[in-house]
């Protein structure tokens, strides 16, 4: 059972304050649906832009919601401290979203969400030809996807990141798994994408937002399971990103590796961008191991056709050793007693 993060006096009487007002309760309310925008909440308060900034500074001040720049735009969310944002999150809870403002809140909240979905659907038209190609040479992702979910496991677990996060996909298959998820993307395209995705999925535990995969904005050993989908075959330095990847994992925690295996379709470096031309267990193991990783599990998901010009899929599972050392030193001291 996870347990329940805790607050101190002065802070909760802190933060009771700081929300005890109708603007800026709603703007909580909205926050806790998904990130957003100061153009977002003014549309959707139907509020002065000023009016509504007042109000995010003293929510900032407060600690209560957090802010972080994507290009030109800055975009607003809940509390990224656990105890906070649960503390706010109860508090939410408690509001009837059927009754005057919320209801309108929530009505505009919808076509500012609509928008989104509308610009993620261009990009999509504009790419589709070329993810299809890619997509007819390996196994359907509704296998893999599925093996993921097999290999995580039902256990509730509290953070996720998704590192290339993409069109957000991983963190929409396990958002009933984790309390709460971030996807990080240097593409803010793509990043439309996976917020009219989850939008669309009706996800609020899960926000996205910019960021380079090599230095990613989480703190260190924060992190239950890191997920690194199709994204390292698109880097220079896979090794380096494997070793910031398990930086940020919590003792025990794990690291998903999906990519594919070693091939030879130069099509995919020449025309899409690819870097790496697949990668081999030996390889991916030896990158484990300089990042202090142990591998657990190892999958192969070979194409439905065989023959030449195909993709062969991989999944990489690996776990922090740190807590595992620790109970093998606990053992040795028992046996020495």
């Amino acid at each position: 059972m996870l347990s329940r993060p805790l607050i101190g006096l002065e802070q909760m009487v802190d933060t009771l304050k700081a929300a005890a007002e109708s603007s800026r309760m709603r703007i909580l309310y909205l926050l806790s649906c998904g990130d957003l925008t100061v153009s977002d909440l003014t549309e959707v308060l139907n509020q002065s832009q000023p009016r509504v900034s007042r109000h995010l500074k003293l929510l900032l001040d407060e600690g209560l919601i957090g802010r972080y720049q994507e290009g030109s735009w800055a975009f607003f969310r809940l509390s990224d401290a656990e105890a906070t944002r649960e503390f706010v999150q109860n508090l939410l809870s408690r509001v009837d979203p059927s009754q005057a403002p919320v209801d309108r809140d929530l009505e505009r909240l919808a076509l500012v969400k609509r928008k989104r979905q509308e610009r993620a659907a261009d990009y999509f038209r504009a790419n589709a030809e070329s993810w299809d190609r890619i997509r007819s040479l390996h196994v359907p992702d509704a296998a893999v996807e599925q093996a993921i979910l097999d290999l995580i496991g039902e256990r509730p677990f509290q953070t996720m990141l998704d590192l290339g996060t993409g069109t957000g996909r991983m963190l929409e298959i396990l958002s009933p798994r984790f309390q709460r998820g971030i996807g990080v993307d240097m593409s803010r395209e793509m990043l439309i994408v996976a917020r009219a995705n989850l939008d669309k999925a009706g996800i609020a535990n899960a926000q996205v937002r910019q960021g380079d995969i090599y230095a990613p904005p989480v703190e260190r050993d924060s992190i239950d399971l890191v997920a690194i989908h199709q994204v390292l075959h698109y880097l220079e330095e896979p090794g380096l990103a494997i070793a910031e990847a398990a930086r940020l994992l919590r003792p025990s925690g794990r690291l998903l590796i999906v990519d594919f295996a070693p091939h030879e379709l130069e099509f995919l470096r020449e025309q899409h961008a690819h870097v790496r031309l697949g990668f081999a267990d030996g390889q991916m193991e030896e990158w484990l191991e300089e990042a202090e990783l142990d591998m657990e599990e190892t999958l192969d998901f070979k194409p439905q056709e065989s023959g030449e010009g195909r993709l062969t899929v991989k999944l990489w599972l690996a776990r922090d050793r740190r807590l595992l050392v620790a109970d093998e030193f606990s053992e040795r001291q028992t046996e020495s007693a």
